[in-house]
């Protein structure tokens, strides 16, 4: 007989923190806690993908949360669909043991099109006239009316960006109480984001993110209460550790400076050519693929990397298959930040030059992650505020309008924290806690995640 299970990612959860978690302590005092292990790089999807695959990034393809798609000729990042997940899901081998095993995706990434009984993610509405309204995506679609008319629309402006902050965790939370109570899903995977935020923004040894800490810890209550009256069993865990930052690197800027990264030009803007460079990096936090056009060029682009400031390792094709990173989707080259360094995406040399969209807050169309969006622009972060007021006067009357507030160099001036690294410390590195005593063990390794839940839920 199988017993319901809960799986909570809790983004950035650490024993440093968990010291300002009463309520997780407590779970954790009555299981056990673990040091958990993780897979480079050590980012949302890749890790994700790693816990409910058991596969290394070199089987189940997610190299990053974004990675240069060569057959269309794109950056792309923060996809959705789930057929880009290589590998034999959770769910597909629970469902080997127990036909008609039952699963909800609560935010988890690379929800859209898995088959799993109900999906909620993040889906804004884009309209034709270039507007943005925060929403979801759900399925079944009827689940949607259900989530907004319990819940109120999904806060999706507390999600990312500059005001980026509880409110979504705490929808996201709600919402999987509200579909374990309607539906009893065997598995239930929920997403909570919360601690990503002022953790990069000041550090993880700030006061605020041990602040960020104890409020999820008050959000993630009634979650724990309503997993503990059905009688599941807990699982929280966590994808990487938040660690201390200071340099940001600009690798792009090196390499156009260098002449291997080329750029086009319009309406006075510069954007990448990935089409004609002879390397560019999709950045994303403190790893870097480097794709490289010509073989002959590799050597030389890995030596001109490695001089870099800021930069520990470049992985050739043997570094990369020892760090299971060996597949098609990466770069030619991967680089590794050091411990307090991470890297921008940045390609422009000069800021006049940059196009509209770094300065917005625009995930899909940055060909590499950007930290600064969690900022009002530390240099004028008044003015941001008062460009957001307008922007969002003029959305009001129906008018276009450009959320501009978004610096261009909060990588200097603002961002305290990063991840992607492996880590260095065990305050610094993952951790699953667990309800169930009798599952106890010191050490789990990414890879071994998907075949203790299934262990949990009484499946083999």
């Amino acid at each position: 007989m199988t017993k319901p299970l809960v799986v909570i990612d809790v983004v950035g959860l650490t024993p440093r923190l968990l010291a300002h978690m009463p309520r997780l302590r407590a779970v954790a005092d009555a299981g056990f806690h673990a040091s958990l292990g993780t897979v480079l790089p050590a980012v949302t999807c890749t890790v994700q993908s790693t816990f409910l695959t058991g596969e290394t990034p070199a089987g189940h393809g997610i190299v990053g949360n974004g990675w240069y798609f060569r057959d269309v000729g794109e950056v792309l990042l923060w996809r959705q669909h789930n057929a880009l997940v290589g590998g034999e899901k959770l769910w597909h081998a629970a469902r080997k043991a127990q036909p008609g095993y039952t699963v909800a995706n609560v935010c988890w990434w690379y929800a859209m099109g898995a088959d799993v009984n109900w999906t909620v993610t993040p889906r804004p509405i884009y309209y034709a006239d270039g507007r943005k309204e925060p929403d979801c995506y759900t399925d079944p679609p009827e689940l949607h009316d259900d989530l907004v008319g319990a819940l109120g629309g999904f806060p999706l402006f507390t999600y990312w960006g500059p005001g980026a902050g509880l409110p979504s965790s705490a929808w996201i939370c709600k919402a999987a109480e509200k579909i374990m109570a309607d539906h009893n899903p065997d598995l239930t995977l929920v997403y909570v984001p919360h601690l990503d935020y002022d953790l990069q923004r000041f550090g993880p040894s700030s006061p605020q993110a041990a602040a960020a800490a104890t409020a999820l810890d008050g959000v993630l209550g009634p979650l724990l209460d309503a997993a503990a009256a059905r009688g599941a069993t807990v699982v929280a865990l966590s994808e990487y550790g938040i660690t201390d930052a200071r340099r940001p690197v600009d690798i792009n800027r090196m390499l156009r400076s260098e002449g291997l990264l080329r750029v086009y030009t319009q309406d006075g803007m510069e954007y990448l050519d990935p089409w004609t460079s002879r390397a560019f990096a999709v950045a994303d936090h403190q790893v870097a693929h480097v794709y490289v056009k010509d073989p002959a060029d590799i050597p030389a682009v890995a030596k001109l990397c490695s001089t870099l400031d800021g930069v520990a390792e470049v992985l050739d094709e043997a570094g990369k298959a020892t760090h299971g990173l060996n597949h098609e989707r990466s770069g030619e080259l991967v680089l590794v930040a050091e411990p307090d360094a991470w890297f921008t995406y940045y390609y422009w040399l000069d800021d006049a030059n940059a196009p509209d969209f770094a300065r917005l807050v625009e995930i899909h169309r940055k060909p590499g992650y950007d930290p600064a969006e969690l900022f009002f622009d530390p240099a004028a972060p008044a003015a941001a505020k008062r460009r957001a007021a307008s922007a969002l006067a003029r959305k009001k009357l129906g008018m276009r309008y450009m959320m501009s507030v978004v610096g261009l160099d909060a990588g200097a001036k603002a961002v305290r924290g990063t991840h992607g690294r492996l880590p260095a410390h065990p305050n610094d590195a993952p951790v699953l806690i667990c309800s169930d005593r009798s599952a106890a063990r010191p050490y789990l390794a990414a890879t071994e995640v998907k075949r203790f839940l299934l262990g949990l839920a009484g499946l083999k």
